[in-house]
């Protein structure tokens, strides 16, 4: 069985690098009312290293029984630009194989939205962005792809658990939005 890695790897990991925790105290208040300003400082809680425990969907949006597979390892995030851009490298690894790739995620002042695109070591190639920003604490992002050919939906949703700990969900509709299913999911928590 081959994992689809590009068509679920692009979006999750994008996601991976836009959501996340601010440190405690006045840091916290000091970002979070940057955050809100305009979006432009969304990311900064996830500049740095972090450790990655991700479960995928093997086969998502098929009639076949889900199998969910599991790797684990690091992602290292680097402001770019006085901090408008930013990129993720990620590198994970499990029984099913090891997935390698960058996130490149870059804000549009005239949009006040993150648009945030993945790319597979594998094959170089940049995915489909997914648009959006945060709203009262978490992060959602919408774009369109393909899978198998056919065109899908993309959400990726990015949750806050504390200063050090954010969880990244990804779905696929094929259903133009009607349904969801998810098939991937990270838990990355940071290294000190």
């Amino acid at each position: 069985m081959t994992l689809p890695y590009k068509r679920i790897l692009i979006p999750v990991f994008s996601v991976l690098m836009v959501v996340g925790t601010a440190s405690s105290g006045d840091a916290t208040s000091l970002l979070d009312s940057q955050a809100t300003a305009d979006g432009q400082r969304d990311f900064d809680w996830e500049i740095g290293n972090w450790h990655t425990s991700v479960r995928v969907l093997a086969e998502p949006l098929s009639e076949s029984a889900d199998e969910w597979l599991q790797f684990t390892g690091t992602s290292l995030v680097r402001p770019l630009m006085d901090r408008r851009a930013n990129v993720v490298e990620l590198k994970v690894a499990g029984p099913s194989g090891r997935v390698e790739g960058l996130n490149i995620r870059l804000y549009e002042p005239q949009a006040k939205r993150w648009s945030l695109s993945f790319v597979n070591m594998r094959d170089g190639l940049l995915t489909p962005a997914v648009y959006g920003g945060f709203h009262n604490g978490a992060g959602e992002f919408y774009g369109d792809d393909q899978l198998a050919g056919r065109p899908i939906k993309v959400r990726f949703l990015v949750f806050r658990q504390g200063p050090d700990k954010a969880r990244f969900e990804q779905a696929f509709s094929g259903d133009a939005g009607a349904t969801w299913e998810t098939n991937w999911i990270a838990i990355d928590r940071r290294v000190s």
